[in-house]
């Protein structure tokens, strides 16, 4: 079969959504499909107990309901259908109400500016949707984000806003309100509108978990403590990596003028085509299927996304942990060790052709590479870069001469093709994903949806600040020494007292080291 004919068997075109998906550079085999027919049944059918809301996260006893996020009339009760259409329009009220100055700075102005505060989803999909869909030149709020607990990047994000504090809305964003990092960007807010002699609760709105959806949250307990401007609710069946379309998103999407009705629905009407259209003709499927092919089911290969775009800079690290905190698992639904995920990274084209598509080309095969194209290159007239060539012919070119170039070398990829990036497509793009992780953890006998690696990377955190506490006291007490000297009267790992003493010399201005012949020997003092 000639390379012409295999792109036409293999390339599907929603005509009505403007989106295409070629997997005609991956090198399966003709009874690949055949083969693969009873875990696609089992994917079908898996998708279908989720969507009605079956318990399908044993781990922690939940329904995981975001494709109702975006078709509310599928959600399996009339509560929950009303709450997620009321979770919308409050998002577009409250917006409409700050746009309109309806809803005022504590000293009477408008808010022109937005601080977004979260951690993980919490804080990516915001930020993915931001870079994508927003204009910060004509958006009625300027956005910055706290999206970690180091303190010079929150004071960078200071440093901008500048004076521009008084006009900025805050929007606080965690389920349960006890996040270390969100909860450290809250205090670290509030102590700066202190310092600007502005009270932080007359510009603050949280998003989080609420007692009317039976979640305990600290958060909602402080902010109604403190009367701030408004709270979201969160559920528990929504988690942070597919939340971007919940409340979580909603919510700063709308206050910098988003069309969050075109998002869900270009979501929806993906989830639609790829929940009702057999094997051949479901985008998500064959990506599944496609990545599945390329790993053997065992992840062996990476996923490398290259967005031909820059508006879409952001969407590899949105997929990295959509993907890998979804499908990086230990055990599958049987207990058995299977060491399950598919690592992944990317960046923009052909930005990156100029970093890392020459190891792509030669090196190592351990990869299969995902093409996002953009067909329109801009609304606006573009110059002759050369005679008869404009910037978006050259970036057409990269695309297609990179994928040319992968594939003469073995190396395998598919492309995604849209319009353009708009609310639409964007959110069809979202959903594709979505629903590809779902069918992919099918295909592989795992739960995609709950993390127990990170919740173990938490507790070994809070370990290390009792511990950090712990050391900080004894090396008062003792007012010097070497870390096995600190360690034996608290009986801790002589490392992990070494690296608490190492931080607290560099941060705590009272504690000093003086270097010795090894780390064993460095004499700390605390004065």
């Amino acid at each position: 079969m000639s390379l012409w004919q295999r792109f036409q068997s293999n390339f599907v075109r929603y005509s009505d959504l403007g989106i295409t998906l070629d997997i005609s550079r991956m090198n399966f085999g003709d009874d690949f499909f055949t083969k693969m027919a009873p875990l696609t049944e089992r994917a079908v059918a898996d998708m279908k107990k989720l969507e009605a809301g079956e318990i399908v996260n044993p781990d922690e006893g939940r329904m995981v309901g975001h494709y109702w996020l975006r078709n509310a009339k599928l959600a399996p009760t009339p509560e929950l259908q009303k709450g997620i259409e009321d979770d919308i329009a409050e998002s577009k009220a409250f917006a409409a109400k700050i746009h309109a100055g309806e809803i005022t700075t504590e000293k009477g102005g408008k808010f022109t500016k937005l601080l977004v505060i979260g951690i993980g989803g919490s804080a990516l999909g915001p930020q993915f949707m931001r870079d994508a869909l927003v204009d910060s030149w004509t958006a009625p709020l300027q956005t910055w984000f706290f999206d970690n607990t180091d303190p010079e990047g929150i004071q960078r994000v200071f440093s901008e806003i500048g004076e521009g504090l008084a006009e900025t809305l805050t929007v606080v964003i965690s389920k349960s309100g006890g996040t270390p990092e969100t909860r450290n960007g809250m205090l670290e807010a509030r102590a700066a509108y202190e310092r600007a002699g502005l009270n932080f609760s007359k510009h603050a709105v949280a998003v989080t978990g609420t007692a009317a959806n039976n979640i305990s949250s600290k958060l909602e307990a402080y902010a109604t403590q403190n009367n701030w401007l408004k709270i979201f609710p969160m559920t528990d069946w929504v988690g942070g990596r597919t939340s971007v379309m919940h409340t979580v998103g909603l919510v700063p999407m709308a206050l910098q003028g988003v069309d969050i009705d075109s998002l869900l629905a270009g979501a929806a009407a993906m989830d639609e085509k790829t929940r009702s259209l057999p094997v051949a003709q479901n985008v998500s499927m064959l990506l599944a299927l496609m990545w599945h092919h390329a790993g053997g089911g065992k992840g062996t290969k990476d996923m490398v996304i290259l967005p031909y775009k820059d508006r879409l800079v952001l969407l590899s690290k949105y997929l990295q942990q959509l993907v890998m905190e979804s499908l990086g698992k230990e055990l599958d639904l049987d207990g058995n060790k299977v060491n399950q995920g598919i690592a992944v990274y990317g960046n923009k084209g052909s930005t990156d052709q100029h970093a890392y598509v020459q190891q792509l080309r030669d090196g190592v095969n351990n990869f299969f590479a995902t093409f996002i194209e953009v067909r329109k290159g801009s609304d606006a007239a573009q110059v002759e870069v050369e005679p008869g060539t404009r910037c978006s012919d050259f970036l057409q070119g990269f695309l297609r001469g990179t994928r040319k170039a992968l594939f003469e070398n073995g190396r395998e990829s598919v492309t995604i093709s849209i319009p353009e990036v708009t609310p639409f497509t964007v959110g069809a793009i979202i959903a594709l994903y979505d629903r590809a992780v779902s069918f992919y953890a099918s295909l592989v006998n795992i739960n995609a949806y709950h993390q127990p690696g990170v919740e173990a990377g938490k507790k070994a955190a809070g370990v290390f600040l009792t511990l950090l506490s712990q050391v900080r006291e004894q090396l008062v007490k003792a007012g010097s020494g070497t870390a096995p000297a600190i360690a034996a009267p608290l009986q801790a790992d002589v490392e992990d007292v070494y690296h608490c003493l190492t931080h607290l010399a560099a941060n705590d201005a009272q504690v000093s080291v003086t270097l010795g012949g090894s780390p064993e020997e460095d004499q700390f003092s605390s004065r």
